[in-house]
């Protein structure tokens, strides 16, 4: 079998790292997620997986992230069965397939051209109203695209620290401002994330750079009127967490109790 090569760098180089994280939870006997279709995209991919700098550790906090806003996105598909769902910077991401929403969902995937490229040519392409879009999320023109006529929900999941905040507002505001009214689903490092970040292999072996740490996510309630902050889960009280190796359960109740650490990392629910 050929491998596809991998021409993608900094930013878009990343997301290789998550995919392999959920890979690699994908072959635990007590695995979180059972990706199983990220296992089989690694095995067709041409690229050195250790310069993500992956641990089981790692693996199963990229994995209990992914539950999280997968089971929240769950929940608003539950009581909305004819919503929109936009996933920002999907990547190689398997959600859509692991939540398999009924075709009454309109889905788009949302990435760089050159994401989408090789989305289409590593993962299976899910049936029902399902649509890929190749494009920067930060760019105004798809989203004029999408029809206006329904709750939406949005997933981000390892964007936000690499936006800038205008560019992280104006998205946030651009998104509320279009749609009768829905939820975002998204991850944010906080400032000491973002200072931290060269202790991130994926990030540093990448060339990447990230920009954007929230402190306080209620300051985001003050860019759209109604929008308000349902959950604020930190990285360190993710539900699961005790799956960690010891070292991993230790080090997470450790960051639990230093200022700035216990906040290095959130998963945010916000109704708009």
């Amino acid at each position: 079998m050929d491998r596809e090569k991998i021409t993608l760098s900094g930013a878009q180089e990343t997301l290789l790292a998550t995919l392999y994280g959920r890979a690699v939870d994908s072959r635990s006997p007590d695995s979180i997620l059972h990706d199983h279709a990220a296992q089989a995209a690694v095995e067709r991919v041409a690229y050195d997986f250790g310069k993500t700098g992956m641990t089981d550790t790692t693996a199963v906090g990229i994995a209990l992230r992914a539950k999280q806003l997968d089971d929240w996105a769950m929940e608003f598909l539950a009581e909305q069965q004819k919503a929109t769902v936009l996933h920002l910077a999907c990547g190689l991401d398997t959600r859509v397939q692991r939540l398999d929403p009924p075709s009454s969902v309109r889905w788009l995937d949302i990435d760089y051209p050159e994401v989408i490229d090789l989305r289409r040519r590593l993962l299976p392409e899910p049936s029902g109203n399902y649509e890929m879009v190749g494009a920067s999320v930060t760019d105004e023109a798809w989203l004029r695209e999408v029809p206006d006529d329904r709750p939406t929900v949005v997933v981000a999941e390892g964007l936000t620290m690499y936006l800038r905040k205008e560019e992280g507002r104006r998205l946030i505001q651009r998104i509320t401002e279009r749609f009768p009214g829905g939820q975002l689903l998204f991850d944010v490092y906080g400032p000491l994330g973002i200072r931290l970040q060269k202790m991130v292999p994926a990030v540093r072996n990448a060339g990447a750079t990230l920009h954007w740490g929230l402190d306080d996510p209620h300051e985001v309630e003050t860019w759209h009127p109604g929008l308000t902050c349902l959950d604020a889960v930190r990285s360190v009280d993710m539900p699961g967490v005790e799956k960690m190796p010891a070292a991993g359960r230790m080090s997470m109740r450790v960051m639990a109790h230093l200022p700035g650490f216990r906040d290095v990392g959130r998963i945010l629910r916000y109704r708009f």
